[in-house]
């Protein structure tokens, strides 16, 4: 299907909106300079455009399967991601010492996306490996940090995570794994995993597991949950694989979307394991892959809707249907106003989730560059914005995508459907969008409000700026942050955590509509009075913005009502 990659949007936040010039002010991220940038993002682009997004439909059309044994991906895909290991995209942020290229995770965002827009299926492979990479960066051995690092960073060998078990999802402290210890620094791994995302392939060398086990002395619940690290492959003393480990692929799941992508069940038997972390402290460990791995699916999200929004907007430009109602118009259903709408609103919010995902990466990156505890809370509040909106954006436009197709759009020929089964269950894994939401006004509010009041601050001064320049547009959004205001305010006055979580989803998506509204102010404010990304935010603060009220009235209705209804009475 064709691709083409987003530079230009991705060039103009980086200078207008999210501020990537604070990056390159640091010590650390000092290289990540606008020249180098747009050299990133070029290449990065031809590869996803050109090697990628051909492999899109075949890998729909001729799913992984397991062999004897044996994962065997979809055709093409040992090209392409041979070109992303090749191309050093999987190491972009990681470690120099380790072969990394040390680059902002501001900027490996921006390649993430593109991937994910050219062949999500595949783009997961990378995705994992470098949550694994950051992982072990924080909480490995020396030792395991130097045989490790530079085979995942070069991509020779790829990692997962094995969290999920029938019984344990998202309590995952309700894991039944086992860990024992061997006696000689390692530990057999016995137990079932379900879920885990690209859990064999014939694409490298070894496949690297970070499992979550519970040691015989470990406590009940999350508490009591250790990290193990367990190769499908034992490393030999030249740190090759050598003998098999005591693991191996039970089946793969037949799924909704991603047939290029091989879901695993994993039995581990005694499997030779390497504890990550302090023991009964893996969550702590694991969590570290998984916060940045949330950002990473919002973006998988977003980038999906990008390649669903550009397949329908070509159709439009191509399809002839009834009379065009535009003079001296295309003679194609893009003329008609509610494809426009569609068409339109599709941009718009993608260019809101894409900024709002590219501003929590920018606060990751400088809460680690500068050890800021102020960034490192702005990153913390908006990564489950980041993850639930550009994946709810990803889901909508999608689907918004077979609608612009008309008929066309349910036959799986035209491509269409593809993207939304695809990006379905982006809403789904590293944690729902509805634990975002309760994660949002729950844990992320533990600090009083400050983190959200900050960003209303922030909110509240962009529109103050733009009044002189673009009135209409900055009183409107200067109305809704106060709205938001009001309804955080509400949540923090609300002891009853259900109370707060009863309306967390409304609140979470109004909050998104509230930050996305006031950043793509601050692009049109750069832009001027007049021009395209004027035109964009126009519409999103006119047409889609609105909508933060009646969520926000939902949010702060409470828990009232919802338990109206027993179990017995919602049967029919």
């Amino acid at each position: 299907m064709p691709y083409r990659a987003p530079t230009a949007d991705f060039l103009y936040l980086f200078e207008h909106v999210v501020g990537l010039d604070q990056l390159t002010a640091t010590d650390r991220f000092a290289e990540a300079t606008p020249d180098m940038a747009q050299a990133i993002l070029s290449e990065a682009g031809r590869m996803c455009e050109e090697v990628l997004a051909p492999l899109q439909r075949p890998g729909d059309l001729n799913p992984a399967a397991l062999e004897n044994g044996v994962v065997r991906t979809s055709p093409g895909f040992t090209t392409g991601y041979s070109a992303i290991a090749e191309g050093g995209w999987i190491g972009m942020a990681a470690n120099p010492q380790y072969g990394g290229m040390g680059l902002p995770l501001t900027l490996l965002s921006a390649v993430n996306e593109m991937m994910s827009g050219a062949c999500l299926a595949l783009q997961l492979n990378p995705l994992m490996t470098q949550g694994q990479i950051e992982a072990l960066e924080h909480h490995a051995s020396d030792e395991i940090k130097a045989l490790y690092l530079p085979k995942l960073i070069t991509g020779e060998w790829a990692g997962t995570m094995n969290l999920t078990e029938a019984q344990a999802g998202s309590d995952v402290g309700a894991l039944t794994t086992k860990a024992a210890d061997n006696g000689d620094g390692t530990y057999a791994i016995d137990g079932q995993k379900i879920f885990i995302s690209w859990g064999d392939s014939d694409l490298t060398d070894n496949i690297c597991h970070l499992v979550l086990a519970r040691l015989p002395d470990g406590p009940k619940g999350t508490k009591g949950i250790s990290l193990f690290l367990v190769p499908k492959f034992l490393p030999g003393t030249d740190g090759n694989p050598g003998m098999a480990n005591k693991l191996h692929v039970v089946s793969l799941e037949h799924k909704l979307g991603l047939h290029g992508s091989p879901t695993a069940v994993m039995a581990f038997e005694g499997a030779t394991g390497w504890m990550i972390g302090q023991a009964h402290n893996g969550m702590k460990a694991m969590f570290t892959m998984m916060n940045n791995a949330r950002l990473g699916v919002g973006i998988e999200g977003l980038g999906a809707g990008e390649g669903a929004y550009q397949h329908a907007l070509a159709f439009a430009q191509e399809r002839k249907q009834g009379r065009t109602p535009v003079a001296g118009g295309t003679g194609t259903i893009i003329d008609h106003a509610d494809v426009r709408r569609m068409l339109t609103a599709m941009r718009a919010e993608l260019y809101a989730a894409r900024a709002i995902a590219l501003s929590c990466a920018v606060a990751i990156d400088m809460g680690q560059a500068t050890g800021d505890a102020a960034w490192q809370a702005r990153a913390a509040f908006l990564t489950p914005i980041a993850k639930a909106y550009g994946t709810d954006v990803g889901h909508r436009v999608a689907h918004e995508g077979v609608q612009v197709h008309g008929g066309m759009g349910v036959i799986e020929e035209t491509g269409a459907a593809q993207y939304a089964r695809d990006v379905r269950v982006t809403m789904i894994y590293e944690g729902t969008n509805g634990i975002q939401a309760m994660d949002l006004v729950g844990r992320k509010m533990m600090d009083g409000g400050e983190a959200a009041c900050r960003l209303l601050e922030e909110i509240a001064a962009g529109a103050e700026t733009a009044r002189e320049v673009l009135p209409d547009m900055a009183g409107k959004l200067w109305g809704a942050c106060e709205t938001l205001r009001e309804a955080t305010e509400w949540m923090l006055a609300k002891e009853d955590v259900q109370e707060r979580f009863a309306g967390a989803a409304s609140y979470l998506k109004a909050f998104a509509l509230v930050f996305g509204a006031h950043l793509h102010l601050k692009s049109a404010l750069a832009e001027g009075e007049t021009g395209p990304r004027n035109a964009l935010a126009a519409f999103h603060i006119n047409r889609l913005l609105p909508e933060h009220s009646g969520l926000l009235e939902q949010a702060c209705a409470g828990s009232a009502g919802l338990y109206s209804l027993s179990a017995e009475e919602l049967a029919p």
